[in-house]
């Protein structure tokens, strides 16, 4: 009767638990970007305020697209084979650099053993219960990132930055240069997503590979 009693209470944990805690195997997440540049003079940073990053996931797949009032850039990225691509639209000039698995991972380099050590502070963010933890690089440099568990992605490597994360970034700060991006999250949909978005285009861009990119 006593095992009975604990494989019943056991259950009830795992089932509250899973039902506290979402898992998005497949829709959209959407994130505001807001830029702070450290002076009052208007640049070209400032035309990046306000743009939005969008996420889609299905499966092992994820496209991830900028769109600013500079123009629009998407990363493609499928798991199961490694290979991805980088589609960039700027002032009418469209590009695909392409990328094999092995591209893929040298362009990912930098992320290579990040590390997130909690702070012990939380915070309510877009209406998640978040932790703060700072995001440690190899290469000495760090951002903060405010996460929450109440949310779980089922593909892991569709962004390398927070594939050992363990839950979902709501809100991170990011420096660049003398800028601070700040990125938000403005929604989640657990919608189906088309596989259409996820098909690499067949024209309309000129096409180089990685090691092209960076031999210019």
């Amino acid at each position: 009767m006593k095992s009975f009693l604990a494989l019943f209470i056991s259950f009830m944990f795992f089932a509250s638990y899973s039902d506290a805690q979402k898992v998005l195997s497949e829709g959209v997440l959407v994130y505001n970007m807001s830029v702070e540049t450290g002076t009052s003079q208007p640049n070209m940073a400032d035309m990046l305020d306000g743009a939005t990053t969008t996420i889609y996931l299905k499966g092992d797949k994820s496209r991830s697209e900028l769109v600013s009032s500079l123009g629009r850039e998407a990363t493609i990225y499928d798991a199961s084979t490694g290979t991805g691509v980088i589609l960039k639209d700027y002032s009418g000039q469209k590009l695909m650099i392409t990328l094999t698995a092995q591209n893929w991972t040298e362009n990912n380099k930098k992320y290579e053993g990040i590390t997130f050590e909690n702070t012990g502070e939380t915070a309510k963010i877009a209406g998640y219960n978040c932790k703060k933890a700072i995001a440690k690089l190899k290469n000495g440099t760090s951002f903060t990132v405010y996460y929450t568990t109440e949310v779980n992605v089922a593909n892991k490597t569709y962004d390398a930055q927070f594939k050992t994360l363990e839950g979902l970034p709501v809100q991170y700060e990011m420096q660049s240069g003398k800028m601070m991006l700040k990125f938000t999250l403005a929604s989640i949909s657990y919608n189906s997503v088309p596989a259409s978005m996820f098909e690499i285009p067949k024209s309309g861009y000129r096409v180089l590979t990685y090691e092209e990119t960076k031999a210019k």
